[in-house]
């Protein structure tokens, strides 16, 4: 009978029923909410005494009543008993689960956001064929949602998450820049000297039979004329010459040969056939040296990769992406401070908080580390061949995960906002002092970038300036990013720091602005778009 009085639904806690079942004794089967000895007490006593004064007598009386009366009686109590709890017990707080916390709250504020977001994510997905993405977004410095879709590993069906751990491939980048940044603040490095200063191993260079200096600040910018991957610098100036006169309209259309115009065509539909097959590998992904498998004991090593390669560029004249530029940013770095390069970086890392990011290196068992996907030839999903990223540990060599990202993302938007205070009492200050951050998201002339068009590239970052050019027209909003891209993996960070600073009463907290990152284990996936996209609608529900 007393079991069956203690599966009265209205008396269970799901999360207390759980852990009951180490219970030693009939007594511990299920925990009883607050109050309810007392209620069940008084309930039994006015059932049982109910059931006696009726059926009892007669049961007991009857000639063939024995043992079977008595277990008719048992259990008519027990359920009477439960009827009688149920309409007698009114639900109170268990005392296992916890108060309503203020980030519930605010998932709720942005409930319409997040549901808007996560369909746009989804889409994403669903059309570069990613098996896994994880996205994370930070209001005013709060995290308000994280969250992963569909898979981290393919083979186990393991399940995308918050804590998955990707490779972030250039947001390596600013997280470098940073570093740099702290060292320049401490007055060990020079960003307008000769890299030779601080790495004698790297040749003197010349463009054009003229002696030409690279400094720190050229390599922060990609203005240091040094390559990326492709290594034949006719190649890459005749790709920047294409690119922009595809920017300029043609002046004689009309003078073109029908051969011309043939091989015109027929080039453009051999790019439509390329980009109609699914999972068609970009150019990008097809240098070798994207796929080096030998390990760099330490970032000087790394350079003879290219240190003897020629410039592309005159330094400082044309904006040319280089990964090997930061590469030997990261040796000027690492004798500056007088620290190995990976070093100085976990340091940094530890006291941002980002306990999660870590070299994307093999050997160590990273728990939750995603494993990476690409498309073959045939359009279906393979996995991604065992790559060294050790040649490019400031470029492009680091894992993560969204929260991590979030917290460097906010970081220096804090280091930022911080600025345009003038009144700093109550206030800590920023991981960078504030002129510094003004000056790393402060875009840099004859630069350009690639994800957004409207942008230029700073220190580290890319930077699209507010603007408006006609009225009742398009609003550029102020924001910085930047993407990644590697084997196996994309990725994004974005910043749009609000237009401007609330002050409720007076007393102004930092940061304020959206942060948003997403990371997916499938390459070539561009996730800038989505990701402003999704940095609006998240402000735009913080104002409603």
């Amino acid at each position: 009978m007393s079991r069956l009085f203690l599966l009265s639904p209205s008396l269970l806690c799901c999360r207390c029923r759980y852990r009951t079942q180490l219970a030693d004794s009939v007594s511990c089967v299920v925990r009883f909410r607050p109050g309810c000895a007392g209620q069940l007490r008084a309930a039994g006593a006015q059932h049982s005494r109910f059931y006696l004064s009726a059926g009892a007598r007669r049961a007991v009386r009857s000639s063939g009543g024995g043992r079977r009366g008595l277990w008719v009686l048992g259990l008519g109590a027990g359920l009477l008993l439960a009827l009688g709890l149920k309409q007698q017990y009114r639900p109170e707080r268990c005392e296992c689960e916890p108060e309503e916390t203020q980030p519930l709250q605010s998932a709720s504020h942005y409930s319409s956001a997040i549901h808007i977001s996560r369909d746009l994510l989804q889409r994403v997905k669903d059309e570069v064929g990613a098996p896994g993405i994880v996205i994370g977004v930070s209001v005013d410095g709060t995290p308000v949602w994280c969250e992963g879709l569909g898979y981290a590993d393919l083979e186990n069906r393991v399940a995308c998450g918050p804590d998955t751990v990707m490779r972030i491939a250039s947001i390596s980048k600013p997280l470098t820049a940073a570093a740099v940044a702290r060292v320049w603040e401490e007055g060990k490095l020079d960003l307008d000297a000769p890299v030779q200063k601080y790495v004698p191993e790297f040749p003197e260079k010349q463009f054009e039979g003229e002696d030409v200096t690279i400094t720190p600040r050229m390599l922060l910018s990609h203005l240091s004329g040094i390559r990326h991957y492709e290594k034949d610098p006719k190649k890459v100036r005749e790709d920047k010459e294409k690119a922009k006169r595809r920017l300029k309209p043609s002046e004689k259309k009309e003078q073109k040969s029908v051969e011309d115009k043939e091989k015109s065509r027929q080039e453009e539909n051999s790019t439509k056939s390329k980009d109609a097959k699914p999972g068609q590998k970009k150019k990008e992904f097809e240098h070798g040296e994207y796929y080096l498998k030998d390990n760099f004991e330490n970032v000087n090593q790394a350079l003879d990769l290219f240190k003897d390669d020629p410039l592309i560029f005159k330094p400082g004249t044309t904006f040319l992406y280089s990964t090997h530029a930061f590469t030997l940013l990261s040796a000027v770095l690492e004798r500056a401070a007088g620290q190995q390069f990976l070093e100085l970086m976990q340091k940094m890392f530890r006291d941002i908080g980002m306990l999660n990011t870590v070299p994307d290196e093999n050997d160590p068992i990273i728990y939750k580390r995603s494993r990476f996907y690409h498309f073959n030839k045939k359009g279906r999903i393979v996995n991604c061949p065992y790559v060294d990223n050790s040649y490019k540990w400031a470029g492009g060599g680091f894992l993560s995960t969204a929260g991590d990202l979030l917290l460097f993302g906010n970081a220096m938007l804090y280091s930022y906002q911080i600025a345009d205070l003038k009144d700093m009492s109550g206030l800590l200050p920023g991981f960078l002092k504030p002129q510094t951050s003004k000056a790393m998201w402060t875009a840099v002339d004859k630069t350009e970038a690639s994800w957004d068009k409207d942008g230029l590239y700073a220190q580290g970052w890319l930077v699209v300036e507010q603007h408006q050019k006609y009225g009742q027209c398009r609003i550029r909003r102020h924001y910085v990013s930047h993407t990644g891209g590697a084997v196996g993996a994309s990725s994004v960070l974005l910043v749009l720091p609000s237009e401007t600073l609330q002050a409720p009463d007076k007393c102004v907290t930092l940061p304020q602005g959206v942060v948003v990152v997403i990371i997916t284990n499938m390459q070539s996936v561009g996730l800038n778009t989505v990701a402003l996209k999704i940095a609006h609608e998240f402000e735009k529900a913080r104002d409603a």
